[in-house]
């Protein structure tokens, strides 16, 4: 487990700056590194459900799924911080609270065990989920208030909303891995698996908000 959770902190301290670094420079450097994200994971879906009759719905699913991350980059679209018409911001508010639930889950549920969420993914416990809301709630005030704005109810419900899908799309990647009977959907990241491993909640997150942005924003 110790051995476990080095590589694990060891790969993040290594591609979180990398993987910062193509988000800020944007344009090109972004468009790029969304596009080895897509066919790495792309490839990764393929392989774990090649088959499957569900194989070609997965894939559509990640083409929209992608699709909407670029346009939420790019729109300039409000939510977290209002009216900044920067899609940057939002971009990164929403990776924020995914990441920061990915890590609150993580700790608390090792921390606090207690009942299991669901059989489908043995390591997810209602302790994890409080964790997951706790830290994002945390994460994403301060960044809101860093950038001068106010954490106001709709920024809290929005981050409840996108931790929760975050959370459930975890958990329905997770299904289909126990459907084709693989612990990870690859071997790239020591410690944490396959990109699809590392992105499974953002995934789900992205199209959320682009589609919640065309109905209320």
């Amino acid at each position: 487990m110790k051995k476990e959770f080095e590589k694990r902190l060891i790969s993040s301290i290594i591609l979180i700056p990398i993987a910062f670094f193509f988000i800020i420079k944007g344009s090109f450097f972004f468009n790029f590194f969304l596009l080895i994200c897509f066919i790495i994971t792309s490839y990764e879906w393929h392989m774990m459900s090649k088959k499957k009759n569900y194989n070609i719905f997965g894939h559509l699913f990640l083409l929209f799924s992608f699709i909407s991350t670029y346009l939420v980059y790019n729109s300039g679209a409000d939510g977290f911080v209002n009216n900044s018409g920067a899609g940057l911001y939002v971009f990164l508010g929403i990776l924020l609270v995914c990441i920061s639930t990915d890590i609150g889950g993580y700790i608390f549920g090792k921390l606090l065990k207690g009942p299991k969420l669901t059989k489908i993914s043995p390591n997810k416990t209602y302790a994890g989920v409080f964790g997951g809301y706790l830290l994002s709630i945390i994460f994403l005030s301060s960044y809101v208030n860093y950038h001068d704005y106010n954490f106001e109810l709709e920024n809290f419900i929005l981050v409840i909303a996108i931790s929760t899908i975050s959370q459930i799309g975890d958990i329905i990647v997770s299904y289909f891995k126990r459907l084709s009977k693989i612990k990870n959907t690859g071997k790239l990241i020591p410690g944490h698996g396959g990109i699809l491993d590392r992105i499974d909640g953002m995934i789900f997150a992205f199209p959320f908000y682009f589609i919640l942005h065309l109905i209320i924003f």
